[in-house]
Order: C-alpha cells, then sequence, then structure tokens
C-alpha cells in the first residue's frame, strides 16, 4: 500500500512539474491547476529539479503513516543504538546501551544493574563505542525478537528485547578488552559471535611488545544465546584462540555454509609499531604484505570440541587454544587482498566477498571450493602451523569496482553493492552465478556518487537469506558542505539510496545528520516484524525480568515502612498524583524507592525526578521501577513528574524532606 502511495505522489509530482495546457478548465480543473502551478512556482524558486521531486514524493511519510522497514544503527561513540524509520528517516528512538541515558532515566537510578555487569574486574565502564547490531535470526532471516550490538572500545556485547526496545544485558569479555568483529549472529541465534581486534594476550596479562609473536594472540568468542531467557549464557560459551593477527570482522554461514564462521584480519605482519623508537608506524607497518588471511571456522567441529571439554581455562573462560584448534581441523586461513574491511556471505551461503582497502577489487571465495581445498589437504602453513588454503583453489571471480572497497550488501535481485572510501560511491555489481544473474557475469553494473567518503553500507534484510533490496542506507565517516556549520563538529551524514531499479539507476534520495556518535554500521528490517508492546502486559512489571515484580506496589498498598536505617517507599503514580506526596525522611537513611505506573492507556508515561541525588526515571505504564540512594544532604526536595502527562501536570509532583 506504501509503494502504491509513494508511486502516485511521484505521478503528482512529475505531472506537476511538466504539465502544460491551453485548454479550457473547469473551476475544479482550475483548482487542480493552481495547485500543479504552485509546485512549479515551489521547484522553481528553491533550484528544485524533476529528480529532487521524485526524491521528496518517494521518502514523504505522511503523520500517521508507518515506515516500511526500521534501521537499527549503531551509535558509535554515543555508545548507543539509533532507531530510524526508512524511507521517512525519521529517528524514532535512542536506544541507552552502553552510555547513560536521561531520557529514560537509564543510569540514573534504573538500569544500574545491567550497566554493571559490564564493568571491568570491579571498575565501573560507562562509555562504549558502539559499532555492529545484529539482530536475531530465524532460518536465516531476522525474526525481529533481539538486537545484539558490541563495544569495540572494552570488548563487550549488549542485548536488547525489542519488545520494549531496552537492553537488558551487558556482558564482558574476560578475555579481551577490545572486539570489533562482533556482533554477529548464526543463522538461528545460537551462537552471538564476538571476535578481536587488536592482539593481546588473552585474560588481559602483561606481556612487554617483544613478545607480541610469542604471547600476544587473536581471538573469537561464542555466546551461547538463550532465547528463552533473553540472555547470553556464559557457562554455555566459549572461545578460539588464534593467531596475533588482527581479526577484523565475521560473519557466520548460512544455507550450505551453516555451521562455519568466517573472519577477515589484517596485520599479518604483526607489526608493533613504535614510531618514536624509530619504527615504521602502524600504518605502514600493517599493510606491508602483499596479502592478509581470511579465517575460516568450523563451528559445528568448534562446538563438539568444547562439549567434549577439551579446553583450557583464561579468566573462567573456556577457551580452544590455537594448537587444538589445529589439530582438530577447526580453523584455516586463505589470502585476501591486503588490509580488507568486511567479510560478507551472500544469501545463499554459497560465496563469500572480501574486500581490501588497497585493492580496486572485490574477492568473492565459493563455499564449495572451501571444503574442496580442505578435503584436498594443502601443504602450506603459517608460522602458527595454521593450514593455509590457496588462493586459486578458493577463488570464485573478482570484480573491479573502485577505489577502497569496504563493505557489501545484497540486495535479493541477484547484485551486490559495496562501498568505496576513496571514490565516495556506492558501487552495484552483478554476481554471475547459478541462483544470481549468471547472465550478466562477475560485473560492474554503475555507480551512485554519494557525498564524502562510506564506510559500511546497509541495503533492506541484506544480512538475511531472503533481502528485500529497496533502500540502501550510506554511512558516510565525512559531511562536510552538506549541513548548516554548527562549528568544527560536524555531523555525521546517513544517505538514503533508492536501489528499487535494476541496472545503473540508483539515486540519493535522503541525508540525514546524526549528531550523537559515529553510525558505524546499520542492519534494516521489516517494520512488521517488530512487535513492540504498547504497554506492559500488567500492572508492576519488571522490564528487567520481562514479569511481574512480586514487589511492585498496586494501588490500594502504598505505605512507608522503616525498617532500622532502611525505609521502604512504595508509590504509585497515576494521571496527575504520586501517592504518596510526603516522604519525610533522617539523614543517614537508606532508602529503597518502588514506583509503579498504575496507567493503561498508550503512552501514559511518567517521569520521576528528585534533585542532588542525580534520580531521574522514565516509567511507562504499567511498569515498575526500584531504586535505591543514600540520605546524606539533609533538606527539602521536591520531586516531580518529568514526561507532560495531563493537564494537571506541573501539579503532579511532592515533597521529600530529609531531617537533619
Amino acid at each position: 500500500m506504501m509503494k502504491k502511495y509513494r508511486i502516485l505522489l511521484i505521478v503528482v509530482v512529475v505531472i506537476a512539474v511538466g504539465m502544460v495546457s491551453s485548454r479550457a478548465f473547469t473551476p475544479q480543473e482550475e483548482s487542480v491547476q493552481a495547485q500543479e502551478s504552485r509546485w512549479q512556482q515551489i521547484a522553481e524558486e528553491r533550484g528544485l529539479t524533476e529528480d529532487d521531486l521524485v526524491a521528496a514524493a518517494m521518502t514523504y511519510t505522511p503523520s500517521g503513516v508507518m515506515d516500511e522497514y526500521v534501521m537499527f544503527a549503531s551509535g558509535g561513540h554515543s555508545g548507543q543504538v539509533f532507531a530510524i524509520g526508512l524511507p521517512s528517516m525519521r529517528l524514532l528512538r535512542t536506544i541507552g546501551v552502553f552510555t547513560p541515558e536521561p531520557w529514560q532515566g537509564y543510569g540514573f537510578g534504573v538500569g544500574e544493574d545491567v550497566l554493571s555487569g559490564g564493568d571491568i574486574d570491579g571498575q565501573p565502564v560507562r562509555w562504549g563505542d558502539s559499532h555492529h547490531p545484529a539482530l536475531s535470526e530465524t532460518e536465516g532471516d531476522y525474526d525481529g525478537q533481539f538486537l545484539f550490538i558490541n563495544d569495540k572500545a572494552n570488548g563487550r556485547i549488549a542485548v536488547i528485547d525489542l519488545r520494549d526496545f531496552e537492553t537488558k544485558q551487558i556482558i564482558n569479555n574476560p578475555l579481551y578488552l577490545n572486539d570489533h568483529g562482533g556482533a554477529f549472529v548464526t543463522p538461528n541465534t545460537e551462537y552471538v559471535i564476538e571476535g578481536g581486534q587488536y592482539a593481546q594476550p588473552l585474560g588481559d596479562a602483561y606481556a612487554p611488545l617483544d613478545e607480541y609473536q610469542s604471547v600476544y594472540r587473536g581471538m573469537v568468542t561464542f555466546w551461547k544465546f538463550d532465547r528463552d531467557a533473553g540472555r547470553i549464557d556464559p557457562a554455555q560459551s566459549f572461545a578460539m584462540e588464534l593467531p596475533p593477527y588482527w581479526q577484523d570482522l565475521c560473519d557466520a554461514g548460512k544455507r550450505v555454509s551453516e555451521g562455519w564462521v568466517f573472519c577477515n584480519s589484517l596485520n599479518t605482519e604483526m607489526a608493533t609499531g613504535g614510531i618514536e623508537e624509530g619504527n615504521p608506524p602502524f600504518e605502514a607497518g600493517v599493510s606491508r604484505n602483499t596479502h592478509d588471511f581470511l579465517h575460516a571456522i568450523n563451528l559445528d567441529a568448534a562446538t563438539a570440541v568444547f562439549e567434549a571439554g577439551n579446553t583450557v581455562e583464561i579468566a573462567g573462560m573456556p577457551v580452544i587454544t590455537l594448537d587444538t584448534a589445529i589439530a582438530n581441523n577447526l580453523l584455516y586461513l586463505m589470502p585476501e587482498s591486503r588490509s580488507p574491511h568486511g567479510i560478507d556471505v551472500a544469501p545463499g551461503g554459497d560465496y563469500m566477498v572480501v574486500s581490501g582497502k588497497l585493492d580496486p577489487h572485490v574477492t568473492i571465495y565459493s563455499f564449495q571450493k572451501i571444503m574442496d581445498a580442505v578435503a584436498a589437504g594443502t601443504s602450506d602453513f603459517d608460522s602458527y602451523g595454521v593450514p593455509i588454503l590457496s588462493l586459486e583453489s578458493v577463488m570464485e571471480a573478482q570484480v573491479e569496482v573502485g577505489l577502497g572497497p569496504l563493505h557489501t550488501q545484497f540486495d535479493g535481485q541477484g547484485y551486490a553493492y559495496t562501498s568505496l572510501f576513496l571514490d565516495s560511491a556506492v558501487a552495484r555489481w552483478s554476481m554471475g552465478a547459478e541462483g544470481y544473474r549468471p547472465q550478466d557475469g562477475w560485473t560492474l553494473q554503475a555507480k551512485v556518487p554519494v557525498q564524502y567518503n562510506v564506510g559500511h553500507i546497509a541495503v533492506a534484510e541484506g544480512d538475511t537469506v531472503s533481502p528485500d533490496g529497496n533502500y540502501l542506507v550510506s554511512l558516510n565517516k565525512w559531511s562536510i558542505d552538506r549541513f548548516f556549520n554548527t562549528g568544527p563538529l560536524l555531523p555525521q551524514n546517513l544517505q538514503l539510496v533508492d536501489i528499487s531499479q535494476g541496472g545503473d539507476a540508483m539515486q540519493v534520495i535522503y541525508d540525514l545528520p546524526l549528531t550523537a556518535g559515529e553510525p558505524h554500521y546499520a542492519q534494516i528490517i521489516k517494520a512488521d516484524k517488530l512487535q513492540p508492546w504498547d504497554v506492559y502486559p500488567e500492572v508492576g512489571w519488571d522490564p528487567l525480568t520481562q514479569s511481574v515484580d512480586e514487589n511492585a506496589t498496586q494501588q490500594g498498598e502504598e505505605s512507608i515502612v522503616r525498617d532500622g536505617n532502611t525505609v521502604y517507599i512504595n508509590m504509585t503514580a497515576v494521571r496527575s498524583h504520586f501517592t504518596p506526596e510526603h516522604v519525610d525522611i533522617q539523614a543517614g537513611d537508606h532508602v529503597v524507592w518502588n514506583i509503579t505506573n498504575i496507567e493503561r492507556a498508550r503512552d501514559a508515561t511518567h517521569g520521576f525526578s528528585i534533585p542532588f541525588y542525580g534520580i531521574n526515571l522514565s516509567i511507562e505504564p504499567g511498569e515498575t521501577v526500584t531504586f535505591e540512594f543514600d540520605a546524606t544532604r539533609p533538606g527539602v526536595f521536591a520531586w516531580y513528574c518529568t514526561e507532560f502527562c495531563s493537564a494537571l501536570h506541573l501539579e503532579m509532583m511532592g515533597y521529600m524532606t530529609i531531617q537533619p
């Protein structure tokens, strides 16, 4: 329905721009002509082309009309995730993840239990660099239930429940303090994959850099996901030791390649930098070799090794050592273009695409050829004894796409799309294999210019076994001159590209400045796959457990109870008052405060804020929240509802008095 609506708009707009007639009009026709003339006038005054008007019609989404897709974009160094509607490019929600988020009160009275799950050795870590969101999958398709996101800066993974778009778990990897090959999921979300990036001693032990090759290692962790609990289960999770190359991105096999995982790498030179000591700088030292290595990991076999107990424990984590991986045929290497960024598995799982930033080609690997090469064996090994399969034995094709290729997505029509960092463009190329576009061969089809340097790209459902195509989003790293200058710090720019037409027809149709960190990567899901709640299922709902809290305050059960120096406040909130409205305690008391929003109407959210003590809450309909603090400062403190909820919103307040 939405597509038909936009097509009608496009027709109207194009007619408005080009329609010329000299015949007499009826009054109704004169009204239409006047409206069309108004379109022409606006277009002329603003210098709009026909393409501009088509783009406007394709993206305009009237109030009350829902977007076809929702894009989950990483928030980069904001530490959060953004939900963005497509094609409107409207920002629908900021999801607090690794960083406290004040609107939702995340980390300002509630959410501390979640945030503290990511503490490292008891050290609170309240900032993260969110990079790669991954939607949960069933049989290789997004199912709209959960979202995972990694923190590159601190080696953590978070779990977001898409019933209420809230973070439920942050888990710290005890082996590593950084990751980049996460988060990615297996086709039925049995595992969440987290690959490391910069090599270090496993378990965060100390070792000098001159012991790099002997002590430093790479790693990949397979976090077992319990879908019923909605949590990662560390007790059923394990890791694999890898050579001390810098593992970059990972992707899970699907369909024919299900049960395998692929990770690319850089710095096979094992450079350690040190320009201040006269050594080559990192950017030169890690780019000297003619190739780096694509890793192929047999996850099914690795799981069997883990379940057999053939692991060692490092920092509490079961680890398959590199020697064990080699002995059990779990790991293979394949040459790839140097300085790669991105390993992307095609919808059928039959091909893997790798781009090297310093090579104008994308290289396509055949899964069947990889299996044949594994069966045939090899006499080539890296310095750690990992078998190397020759490029000639595993490569299907190469396509020259342009300068600085990075990341590839697929559209379900047999086309692939690769971002070109140096060309500032996105290339469309055909996959010339059975089941794709054999009639076109492996050939470049077209390029669409985007403004400045593009990093990752996302296509609607483009990481699944059945991509939709239609839209592509270019996540640009630079956006100079695109928007009003607000000072030296410029917004990151996301551009929506129409890819619904074949051949060379691609058009940038919308620019979205995003002013909260770098949107590194994104995934786009059909909106109708998401089934979020309007209100919580029952009054007294605890979002962390996704069940009714037995200690939730119900209407008529409000109370203030003292137990020694601990005061329990059991409160309800409803338009337009809190019950109780007065709380009188003493300095030195420990306060446990429980509030239930007893509303059942959609969007009847109440806020709650206490000055000085740093408390700010968002309490959605049916929700129960509990927070604690020590009453260290005597005085009079007025709390109030921070969400404008009714005509008497300003009167929805109360007093907490703390006696000296």
